[in-house]
């Protein structure tokens, strides 16, 4: 969607890498740096990275 947060990066060793497209920096999740990973493991997490963060912006929204 063209209002995700994350996305996805290959990195030249092949791994996959979840982005934060607003600071271009690796996502981290429990203290977990989210690189290293295999593609289908890397869509998984930017797929509940989104809706966590499109379900808090929606509540936000709501708040206001």
């Amino acid at each position: 969607m063209s209002d995700d947060r994350y996305t996805l990066r290959k990195d030249p060793d092949g791994t996959w890498s979840v982005v934060d497209i607003f600071t271009d920096l690796p996502a981290v999740v429990n203290d977990q740096v989210m690189i290293l990973m295999d593609m289908e493991e890397a869509e998984e997490v930017v797929g509940l990275l989104n809706g966590l963060d499109r379900a808090k912006r929606a509540a936000a929204a709501m708040r206001h």
